[in-house]
């Protein structure tokens, strides 16, 4: 019998997120700190138009490319946030959440042998969204001492002639580190230099904390018109099972990814695009008391870091920490096998990020307070055995 396999498909490697998730879900009195998911419940009146749509019978197709109305709302949200203008009817559409617009965008953008520079650590769909596309993923490792971020060296550094496209995961996961507007900047003036692209995974762009708000790199000079802007409702309005998010950019790319999605999906859910509505009118109240729920959580972490001489830099962003173990002599999956196995705390090894990502695991906050206190005494009395 023929191999009935893609050859392809068969040497992309299983998400290393959902290892240690399966695990401790078998696993009595465990606690894991490893899934990227609020812990919030979709706020009510965004839940209760869900249920609205479904009563009056919303159960229908939408156009391909998502309902007017909710279309509308985003434009009008980018624009009082991030300073863009973008037109409802041919600049925006409506996906099955954030990870679908990443792969169709590579898909609609690259051709064979195009190169796909991808900053690690970041998201585990880049690099295989970018093998399905026929693209080559291009790794530029990120460094502890920059805390994560892009500089515009490390940018030129990996630049060469087949180089098509940059994704910019930032606020980043699984660091939490973020771009500033000075360091979208410098990496814009390379961009602009050598005729790149970009895919800007903006996903927790609400979720941005300190003195200064997330800027987008769409809205400096140049670069409109050369960014597809990803972002989304699953963090920021905790509508992870409602799978919805949305791209942004120039018609000209929109239309060709809106043509995939077209013969893939045909459209995105009718009754989340319904109470996604009602998210953009009203919801602005929500994200900001997730927010400072999230801030404090955020800083409550690193102050037991620091008591129990766990070396992590500040994050500005998402609800991540990438604290480092390299100090304890193991490998970020040894690290988080043996804390899992003596203490029942469930962390994700920070390889499962890419190569870069060794020597540090991610700590997700997104869990209540109550927990993550006694996750941490239990990683304090790990720790202290080591």
């Amino acid at each position: 019998m023929r191999n009935p396999l893609s050859k392809r498909i068969v040497e992309i490697e299983p998400s290393g997120i959902r290892k240690f998730f399966d695990v401790v879900n078998e696993m009595e009195d465990a606690i894991s700190l490893g899934v990227g998911e609020p812990d919030f419940d979709t706020p009510w009146h965004i839940r209760d138009e869900g249920i609205y749509s479904l009563e009056k019978g919303r159960t229908f197709y939408t156009s391909n490319a998502g309902l007017k109305e909710l279309k509308v709302e985003i434009a009008k949200y980018m624009n009082r946030r991030f300073d863009l203008t973008y037109d409802y009817e041919h600049e925006i559409m409506v996906t099955v959440g954030g990870s679908e617009a990443i792969d169709i965008a590579m898909r609609a953008m690259l051709d064979p042998g195009d190169e796909v520079l991808i900053p690690q650590p970041s998201y585990v769909s880049y690099v295989p969204c970018a093998v399905l596309a026929n693209g080559i993923p291009s790794i530029i490792e990120l460094k502890a001492e920059n805390e994560f971020r892009l500089t515009a060296e490390e940018l030129e550094a990996a630049i060469t002639p087949k180089t098509k496209l940059l994704v910019l995961p930032f606020p980043n996961n699984p660091t939490g580190s973020i771009m500033r507007r000075s360091d979208l900047e410098a990496i814009a003036k390379v961009i602009l230099e050598h005729d790149l692209f970009v895919l800007s995974d903006e996903i927790y762009s609400e979720l941005t904390y300190g003195e200064e708000e997330h800027v987008s790199i769409a809205s400096l000079p140049g670069m409109w018109e050369r960014t597809i802007t990803i972002n989304g409702f699953s963090k920021s309005y905790a509508m992870t099972g409602w799978r919805l998010g949305y791209a942004c950019g120039p018609r000209v790319i929109i239309e060709q990814m809106l043509k995939i999605h077209q013969f893939a999906i045909m459209c995105a859910p009718t009754t989340s695009q319904y109470a996604a509505v009602e998210a953009l009118r009203n919801g602005d109240e929500d994200v900001a008391q997730m927010k400072e729920e999230y801030d404090g959580r955020r800083r409550y972490l690193l102050h037991r870091f620091k008591e129990m001489g766990l070396e992590c830099f500040e994050p500005y962003g998402a609800f991540y920490m990438f604290p480092s173990i390299r100090k304890f002599g193991m490998t970020s999956e040894e690290f988080a096998t043996k804390l899992l196995e003596a203490e029942k705390v469930a962390v994700v090894p920070g390889t499962a990020f890419g190569a870069s990502g060794e020597g540090f695991v991610r700590i997700s906050y997104a869990y209540s307070l109550d927990d993550l206190k006694k996750a941490l005494e239990r990683i304090e009395k790990f720790i202290v055995t080591l």
